[in-house]
């Protein structure tokens, strides 16, 4: 809806944001949905300050959302982030709060994402990805991260197994709701 305000954003940037490469957000075609897979904000927050790469930089999204709705900005739009292998350059990634499978991600007992995503949390993201839409004018796409990252890793407890790397959103995702309210179309690995 044209003229509609801007959700409130709490700019939180990374130390390393001017270290990552820029681009020009006319650019950007695709917004891709991920959890932190971690308990909170904070957690979530340390993750992102450490510094993996040579350039000085860490993964992370662009935007952070909290369980009860509120929205943290830790990379620029025109900065691509590291948040989903091979898509970065195009993309802005979400990150909801939500533990996932932590704390024990590869491991092959534990691959349930049973937590629900609260109202407030998908409010928020339903806002900020229709302000998106209206300042983003070549954004078409939108994707669940385990639907990009298809990868599979030896699981933690069983060199004989194998789980999938990313499982984020998950299940509990509410897609049909999301979908519903923006003018995006689904993009599969």
């Amino acid at each position: 809806m044209p003229g509609r305000a801007p959700p409130p954003i709490d700019p939180q940037p990374l130390p390393y944001q001017d270290s990552l490469q820029a681009r020009v957000p006319a650019q950007i075609d695709l917004v891709v949905i991920h959890c932190t897979e971690l308990p909170d904000l904070a957690m979530a927050r340390a993750y992102g300050e450490r510094v993996l790469y040579d350039s000085g930089s860490g993964n992370s999204g662009h935007f952070y959302i909290d369980r009860d709705g509120r929205i943290v900005q830790y990379v620029a739009v025109d900065r691509v982030a590291h948040h989903v292998s091979g898509y970065n350059p195009r993309s802005i990634g979400i990150e909801l709060v939500n533990r996932g499978r932590y704390p024990h991600w590869l491991d092959s007992r534990h691959q349930a994402m049973d937590e629900p995503y609260p109202d407030a949390q998908i409010a928020a993201l339903i806002d900020l990805l229709q302000h998106l839409c209206q300042t983003l004018p070549g954004l078409q796409y939108i994707a669940g991260h385990e639907w990009l990252d298809t990868r599979e890793e030896v699981a933690s407890d069983d060199p004989d197994r194998r789980v999938p790397r990313k499982r984020d959103p998950g299940p509990l995702f509410p897609w049909p709701r999301v979908l519903a309210a923006v003018a995006l179309q689904e993009l599969r690995g």
